[in-house]
């Protein structure tokens, strides 16, 4: 690295950080964007209910946004941002390698983590027949025997927004109790999975009820402490993010010069919103180089 400073440094290569990219790299801004390429739908068969992208696997929208910024001389380099400090006009970034950058303004959009159950098979088929979002994933288990795997206060929801997609749909509720009409209560030992398919739910008493795809609450949580380092205020949490980044509508956050963009400030973790929000965080930052904070 250098000590060259950018106008823009974008942290995170997923749908918001490239979205936001590709608006300053059109706007003639100099802009550093740093991947380490952890996004976390990335094991997705394909991402559902994106326009002109509907299906397509994450990775290839990556690597096709990647190509897009080249023709606008955005940056992109293969690290992790490990520490940020300083102030609109002249923040220092610094990676996991030791080496610094600095930048006028930050987008943040490094992602966040999903936190799923912890229970054995749930790891190896997420993103796929095991999956948070029936608006993502509804449409390829649709009219299979399907499962809500949830013991919490928002178990009878989940049911029916996933009964859109299928009749067959069971509540299981890992050892909760349950007032549910046709809860079953017992204790999940595993799920059952035969040639990376799901084939079933196995229950810690030995038997197996036959399931092609779960619905489970994974709350999202920061991936990264870069937005408490640099003083950003957190939102309330709510059932999809423990720790929401807070931003207004133009993805600004409290801290004058550092902007917020995709899963790490939204309600609803979706593609779509991503790159919604990273378009407005590009447009925003822009907005403030020329008209300043």
């Amino acid at each position: 690295m250098t000590d060259r400073l950018w106008d823009v440094v974008v942290v995170g290569g997923g749908a918001a950080g490239l979205s936001a990219a590709l608006v300053l790299g059109r706007a003639r801004r100099s802009t550093l964007v740093i991947d380490r390429g952890r996004q976390s739908n990335l094991p997705a068969h394909g991402i559902g209910g994106l326009l002109g992208h509907d299906g397509r696997p994450p990775a290839e929208l990556y690597a096709s946004g990647r190509d897009e910024l080249r023709k606008y001389s955005v940056d992109v380099e293969i690290g992790t941002v490990v520490a940020a400090s300083g102030k609109a006009d002249d923040f220092t970034l610094t990676l996991d390698t030791g080496d610094t950058v600095r930048a006028r303004r930050i987008v943040l959009a490094a992602g966040m983590d999903y936190t799923y159950p912890d229970i054995p098979g749930v790891a190896e088929l997420w993103g796929r027949s095991v999956f948070h979002c029936p608006f993502c994933h509804g449409w390829e288990v649709q009219d299979q025997p399907l499962a809500v795997l949830d013991g919490g206060p928002m178990a009878e929801h989940r049911v029916q927004l996933l009964s859109n997609w299928s009749d067959d749909v069971v509540l299981l509720t890992n050892g909760e109790p349950s007032e549910i009409p046709g809860a079953d209560t017992r204790r999940v030992a595993r799920l059952s999975v035969v040639g990376g398919e799901l084939e079933g739910v196995v229950f810690e008493d030995g038997s197996t009820l036959r399931r092609k795809g779960i619905l489970v609450p994974a709350p999202l949580s920061q991936r990264s402490d870069l937005a408490e380092q640099l003083g950003v205020t957190f939102a309330d949490p709510s059932p999809a993010s423990l720790n929401p980044v807070a931003a207004d509508t133009r993805a600004m956050t409290n801290v004058p010069g550092v902007f917020a963009a995709g899963d790490i400030g939204a309600p609803m973790p979706q593609v779509a919103a991503a790159v919604a929000t990273g378009s407005m965080a590009g447009n925003a930052a822009v907005q403030t180089l020329i008209f300043g904070l």
